[in-house]
């Protein structure tokens, strides 16, 4: 038995809420106000490789995860895709083409199948100007992205390469720390994690050739294992 065309846009918008609900920007909206931001969005599909955005378009609105992930990044002038952060599930970005400006700043493409709820631009600011503390949320979330932004900059300027490579290590397994293997399967190709890092892959993978050298870790396609967690964090001190 099909289900009738009403019943599955009542789906699809109890969907959307259940994730809107999720994100750190809505998670505190009531029930009314959370209903009247899922009215204005819709759902997008990506293929694995699919420009979300390019720099330079025009904006929509801006977007949060739903499923799989999207790398914003710029294009230095040597051609080396520089990445900026990447996105999962059910965070929100682009929130900064509703208060600052018409186009967007970066590039977002999907690192995998990936679905996003896109908030259009026109009708959240008319929603904004019926319900002026949604604009709290959204600058709350805009600073979370800033700083991350400060963060990544000061990273990439002030910080060996092994450093950073460490930091992130022991971030994606904090019990690491304690001395006892930990195992990590990657979640994006090394060419992105390189981008997050802002170096080359082939630097990226000297660094891990030398962590493996030195009995830190052991590579076996995306699994990474960290065997000396202690010696490990020592790097976070480069």
């Amino acid at each position: 038995m099909q289900s009738a065309p009403g019943s599955l846009g009542s789906l699809r918008q109890t969907a959307i809420s259940a994730t809107l609900r999720q994100s750190k920007m809505f998670s505190s909206l009531s029930p009314a106000d959370l209903a009247m931001v899922a009215d204005g969005c819709s759902l997008r599909s990506l293929q694995r490789g699919e420009m979300l955005f390019r720099e330079g378009e025009k904006s929509e609105g801006f977007y949060v995860m739903q499923a799989g992930s999207v790398s914003i990044y710029k294009v230095t002038p040597d051609g080396r895709e520089q990445i900026i952060c990447v996105f999962r599930p059910p965070e929100s970005f682009a929130e900064v083409t509703l208060a600052t400006v018409d186009n967007y700043p970066a590039n977002g493409m999907a690192l995998e199948p990936s679905q996003v709820i896109v908030v259009n631009k026109a009708r959240f600011r008319d929603l904004i100007r019926r319900q002026p503390e949604l604009s709290l949320h959204m600058l709350g979330s805009m600073s979370l992205h800033l700083k991350h932004l400060v963060q990544s900059l000061q990273d990439i300027k002030g910080r060996q390469i092994e450093h950073r490579l460490a930091e992130w290590l022991m971030q994606q397994s904090p019990a690491a720390s304690l001395g006892c293997p930990v195992g990590i399967d990657l979640q994006v190709s090394k060419k992105v994690l390189a981008g997050q890092l802002g170096v080359t892959s082939e630097t990226l993978s000297r660094t891990f050739a030398r962590f493996r050298a030195e009995g830190l870790i052991s590579v076996k396609g995306a699994h990474i294992q960290i065997m000396d967690g202690a010696r490990l964090a020592t790097y976070r001190n480069v």
